[in-house]
């Protein structure tokens, strides 16, 4: 099969022939329609965050039709249309059990990224409990950004608690951001979504957003304040993770109010004890999603209560061009790979 193989950090995917993998006994093998690509790939590709065994195959946003069956295998069947939940967990641990699957500490694998080989190939194994089968009417396209994209999006938003009426900030408006604001307005909310690229600031309106703020040309905080009649938003999302966008988001809160951080980068944050206690802020972290998120996404999209997110299609063989865009900040939603 084709496959994109990280070889060296620092330096370019290499499209290769490598062999057809077999499923273990609770395994299968899945064919892969589409798969997504995304700032975790370029990290992962610098060495920053997760730092997998050489060489290695990428891709953690797969959707695809079940191939092969491995002999203990019952939950699908050959023909399956699927997405795949990307960690590999216990299932028994404390956390496990409190569907907090996401924090699992006996995690062993985290697909196309740390311990099991990716979706930017041809074909692809996972353990048959990590699958969640997808409708007809949901498009190849659309089904493999939920992996990543859609279920961080609604995880961020349920570790928000958001409630009807209230107004967030979603810092970063690409991939995650798109969904985050599509969610948001589902709940009830009243978003305002911030960005430095013009086309992402007006494609956010399009997706249901109530301001939109270009950060290049404005203070934020200023809009912010002005927008909520000097009252402070309920909560912000931080989907870029730098120290500036941390700050404009903590800046922005009302007292009592919420940040989720969902992006990181290398940069820190130094937070004020006395504010953070004085004003009775919460300061949440977000990591991804559940499995449950993802089967919750899956049902949102399918009955239609959603746009696409997709914005830039390519073969898989055009993998390093998708990552040159990314970098670029070329990309206005999500980019997504075909491999055929």
């Amino acid at each position: 099969m084709k496959a994109a193989v990280l070889r060296e950090f620092g330096q370019p995917l290499e499209l290769e022939d490598v062999p057809d993998p077999s499923p273990g006994p609770d395994e299968v093998v899945i064919k892969v329609k589409a798969c997504g690509i995304d700032g975790t790939d370029v990290k992962l590709l610098e060495g920053f965050g997760y730092r997998p065994e050489l060489p290695f195959i990428t891709g953690h946003e797969p959707a695809g039709v079940v191939q092969e069956l491995g002999e203990a295998v019952t939950e699908v069947q050959r023909g399956d249309r699927v997405v795949v939940y990307n960690f590999t967990t216990c299932g028994v641990c404390e956390l496990c059990r409190a569907n907090r699957a996401n924090l699992c500490p006996n995690m062993t694998a985290v697909l196309g990224v740390r311990n099991r080989p990716g979706g930017h190939a041809e074909l692809l194994v996972v353990p048959s409990r990590q699958l969640v089968t997808i409708p007809d009417q949901i498009p190849w396209t659309d089904a493999a950004v939920l992996g990543d994209a859609g279920i961080t999006a609604f995880h961020a938003i349920d570790r928000a608690q958001l409630k009807l009426g209230e107004t967030i900030l979603i810092v970063g408006v690409g991939g995650v951001g798109s969904y985050a604001v599509q969610f948001a307005k589902l709940a009830g909310a009243r978003v305002i979504t911030v960005d430095v690229t013009e086309e992402k600031v007006q494609r956010s309106l399009l997706l249901g957003a109530d301001k939109a703020i270009n950060a290049t040309q404005v203070d934020v905080v200023d809009q912010v304040r002005e927008f909520t009649d000097n009252w402070g938003v309920d909560c912000a999302i931080d989907i870029v993770g730098t120290q500036s966008t941390i700050g404009t988001g903590v800046d922005s809160l009302r007292n009592g109010g919420r940040i989720v951080i969902v992006g990181y980068t290398p940069e820190e944050y130094p937070v004020s004890g006395k504010r953070m206690a004085q004003n009775e802020l919460q300061l949440i972290g977000s990591r991804c999603g559940r499995q449950q998120d993802l089967i919750d996404v899956v049902r949102l999209v399918a009955q239609g209560r959603t746009q696409s997110i997709v914005t830039d299609l390519l073969p898989l063989g055009r993998i390093n061009e998708a990552l040159d865009l990314l970098r670029a900040g070329k990309v206005l939603g999500r980019v997504v790979l075909q491999t055929e």
